[in-house]
């Protein structure tokens, strides 16, 4: 995700201002043998991504927490309908057997369970279907119900959440995986959670790692 990507002059002026700042627009105009009316739009690119701080009567200099803030900044834009993935569903009544099956063939470390209609019903992690399997129980005849977790234990997040709320409740928690749910409220006054997706751990390190990468194309030093 390409937040912003700096023009080559761009690149020059935070580069003079890291060395020389705090130096006055006038005076970058000199070295790069270019107006003040010319820099301006660069120079105000530059103040209002972070990257460079102006003051009155002093001029500019970097912001050496610019690359940490333009990073915050993309966190909180990226939404978590922005990176999901498809679900990896089982029905309550398959067997732990094949649940086991699934998690591998799909390559998972977590099944969400729901209903004939999508709603959430549980999760069970690679953990669990692992317990239950060493245990010497016979894993063809015991349904996945019998060893998943059940709401509410279990933490969501929906579309519209930022991958950093994402983020903080699976660290939180200590879990993997996170079922992505939209919410309904039915006649009767409870609530149905129909599943539209999953977010990892791993998803988001890889959409952070895209994100920082994609900021700027230099290196803040």
């Amino acid at each position: 995700m390409t937040i912003i990507e700096l023009t080559d002059r761009q690149v020059k002026i935070v580069e003079i201002v890291k060395e020389r700042g705090p130096i006055t627009g006038e005076q970058i105009g000199e070295i790069l043998n270019l107006t003040r009316a010319t820099l301006r739009p660069d120079l105000a690119i530059l103040t209002m991504s972070g990257i460079l701080e102006a003051r009155p009567r002093v001029g500019y200099y970097y912001n050496s927490q610019s690359g940490n803030t333009l990073v915050a900044r993309a966190i909180g834009k990226i939404r978590v309908k922005d990176v999901k993935s498809l679900p990896v569903v089982v029905r309550e009544a398959t067997t732990v057997y094949d649940s086991i099956v699934t998690l591998f063939t799909e390559d998972v470390g977590t099944l969400i369970i729901v209903d004939s209609e999508g709603n959430l019903n549980g999760v069970v992690s690679r953990k669990d279907l692992l317990k239950i399997a060493i245990g010497g129980s016979d894993t063809h005849k015991i349904p996945v119900s019998m060893v998943m977790t059940r709401m509410p234990n279990i933490v969501t997040v929906s579309p519209e959440d930022t991958i950093f709320q994402a983020a903080k409740r699976l660290i939180v928690h200590e879990i993997d995986t996170l079922p992505v749910v939209r919410t309904f409220a039915l006649p009767n006054g409870l609530e149905r959670q129909e599943v539209v997706g999953r977010i990892t751990k791993q998803q988001l390190r890889n959409c952070l790692l895209s994100s920082v990468k994609g900021i700027i194309r230099w290196k803040i030093t």
